[in-house]
């Protein structure tokens, strides 16, 4: 049920406004993951994401399924972001960390591992050693969508955390790769937003898309890179390949400061 603040109070983490109340104010990423995660301001989506935790795939009936919305991952002092869409509901919605746990996660991960942005080529589960190195992993939405299909509306309440992820990150910042059409749009106006000049008309989307959005008072200049998104549909296709994926994350990584050009 929808819920509506009262005169002096906060809206709790069932109201639809509690991501906009909390999210400006998180002094860090850590108080801003722990918020994150006890947000429930989307009825369908907690629906969903607590519906596949206790019902499980055949394959992971002995998982205890996170269930939870999913925080970014990486080290709060990241260079690059990289944004997709939303966690997968046997993925990320499984293990409770982002990219973690299914295919699209095996295939980025094995990027990020190949570029030296991550420390091992598999991620499996919390714990299981990966070290992810001046990168940070976020999306627009933090739960499981059914059909992996958020709403606008959706999307539009999540988009606080977003914004402060990004703002938090903001100091050493230097790119952003967009995995997908989805996130692409999801973000460009978080970035308008925060402050960032963002060209007219507003850039398209396509792999291998690279806008510079220049300094202004409040920021410092930001690079926007485009991949299409490392789906199954679009690995096993050819569509997206190891080597597309590759050379967008080593562009970043070389505008980030962390590898050679």
């Amino acid at each position: 049920m929808d819920t509506t603040e009262t005169a002096g109070q906060a809206p709790g983490p069932d109201d639809r406004g509690f991501p906009a109340r909390h999210a400006p104010g998180c002094a860090g990423l850590g108080e801003l993951d722990a918020l994150v995660t006890g947000c429930r301001a989307c009825p369908r989506l907690v629906a969903w994401r607590e519906e596949v935790a206790a019902v499980k795939r055949a394959a992971f009936q002995d998982w205890d399924y996170w269930g939870r919305p999913v925080p970014g991952f990486g080290p709060p002092d990241a260079a690059v972001a990289v944004v997709g869409l939303a966690p997968a509901a046997h993925g990320g919605n499984r293990t409770g960390r982002m990219f973690t746990g299914d295919a699209t996660g095996g295939f980025l991960f094995a990027a990020l591992h190949e570029v030296g942005l991550a420390s091992q080529p598999t991620s499996a589960r919390p714990g299981d050693g990966l070290a992810l190195r001046g990168v940070r992993l976020t999306s627009p939405v933090h739960c499981a969508p059914p059909a992996n299909k958020p709403t606008p509306g959706e999307r539009d309440a999540c988009r606080p955390w977003l914004a402060a992820e990004l703002d938090l990150l903001s100091p050493g910042l230097r790119a952003v790769v967009v995995l997908g059409g989805f996130g692409w749009q999801a973000l460009l106006p978080v970035l308008a937003g925060a402050g960032w000049r963002l060209p007219r008309p507003r850039p398209a989307f396509g792999h291998g898309a690279h806008v510079v959005l220049p300094a202004t008072e409040r920021r410092q200049e930001l690079h926007l890179l485009g991949s299409y998104h490392p789906s199954q549909r679009n690995t096993f296709t050819g569509r997206l390949t190891m080597p597309m994926l590759t050379d967008v994350l080593r562009e970043a990584a070389a505008l980030g400061g962390l590898t050679e050009p």
